[in-house]
């Protein structure tokens, strides 16, 4: 399968996800981003490039931010504005940035220190949200301020190794209530009952670019990176070296490998091994069969020939309230979409270091 071809052709016939910044587009900028810096092909730049100048004002504002809300989704685009602001110098993505960071330094935060996943997810700490947030806050630290704050970005992966965390089956729940309030947590331990194959995917992700940016988090959170890794590794399709939507509960009727979460899983483990985290000679193959695997079996033309990328779970969640309670048969429920950007964008990024695992 041409994956340049297909990449170019979505591409093309891309629209914004939502009409306000949003954290889907960012998937699909971060992948351009990888794919280009492994490619040198400049359709990926100009399409990062063009889409920045679209919402980021000559002043540097973003006028449709969702700037009412506290959704730390939203801070995930603004990583492609330190790509802008190094490839043409323009002021305006400083302001944007700083903008961003004003934004985590609002941001509500539970009393274990970790930022809220939103507002209207009061005292919960998601799994999505520490790859929203904490790549961009570290990439700041690293440029802009000193790497002041990095003890708490740390701390952030620490309370979620903690608290989220089963030894038993090496997996990360996908949220916790710290509260202990919400009706899909556990009374006692505030834990959702399941394990999201997608929320597993930003975390990992979450682990490896931030431990790429700075010695004192590949020092700290290496391990935590490898635990988790490994944990997930045991829940490995035997057939195609893909993930199960619902990790742990492959048996069941109704689950299936997932795309967007195996091309996370991808990614994390390539990259890993690029950044020295990671065996080589052990998770290098490892990491390329599950994009191989990806690209044969989920990259498919449909009926009238268009090739789409398949079997990407739309959205998960977890409430407001009653809404979504987290059991296995809610996240077997959430439809199954293609050429969704949660799936492209980390398919992008796989592939990108797939392309630079294979130039060595």
């Amino acid at each position: 399968m041409d994956i340049t071809a297909y990449t170019k052709t979505y591409l093309e016939a891309y629209t914004p996800y939502k009409s306000y910044w949003n954290y889907e587009d960012g998937c699909v900028l971060k992948g351009c981003i990888d794919v280009y810096r492994a490619l040198g092909d400049r359709t990926y730049r100009d399409f990062v490039l063009r889409y920045l100048e679209t919402y980021v004002t000559p002043e540097g504002d973003i006028p449709n931010y969702e700037s009412r809300k506290f959704n730390i989704d939203s801070i995930n685009s603004g990583k492609a504005l330190f790509f802008g602001l190094e490839e043409t110098g323009d002021g305006r993505y400083r302001k944007a940035i700083e903008y961003h960071m004003q934004r985590l330094d609002q941001h509500p935060r539970c009393v274990c220190g970790n930022f809220w996943h939103k507002e209207n997810y009061p005292c919960q700490v998601w799994l999505d949200g520490l790859y929203m947030a904490q790549p961009f806050y570290m990439e700041y630290e690293v440029k802009f301020d000193g790497m002041k704050r990095v003890q708490d970005i740390i701390g952030q992966f620490s309370v979620v190794r903690e608290h989220l965390y089963n030894e038993e089956k090496g997996l990360n729940y996908h949220a916790w209530d710290e509260a202990k309030k919400q009706p899909w947590c556990d009374p006692k331990t505030g834990l959702s009952p399941n394990f999201w194959l997608r929320s597993t995917g930003w975390y990992l992700m979450a682990l490896v670019d931030c431990i790429a940016l700075h010695d004192d988090a590949r020092h700290t959170l290496a391990g935590i990176f490898r635990e988790s890794m490994d944990g997930l590794l045991r829940y490995q399709d035997a057939e195609t070296g893909l993930f199960y939507q619902v990790i742990d509960h492959g048996e069941t009727p109704g689950n299936y490998t997932e795309t967007s979460g195996s091309a996370m899983a991808a990614y994390a483990l390539l990259k890993g091994v690029r950044i020295g985290v990671l065996d080589k000679a052990k998770y290098l193959p490892i990491g390329l069969r599950i994009f191989d695997s990806l690209t044969e079996n989920k990259l498919k033309k449909n009926a009238a020939g268009k090739t789409e990328l398949t079997d990407i779970c739309w959205v998960a969640g977890l409430g407001p309230g009653e809404k979504r309670d987290g059991s296995v048969a809610y996240y077997l429920s959430e439809p199954r979409v293609s050429d969704d950007s949660k799936g492209v964008g980390p398919f992008m990024m796989a592939w990108a270091e797939s392309l630079l695992a294979r130039k060595e």
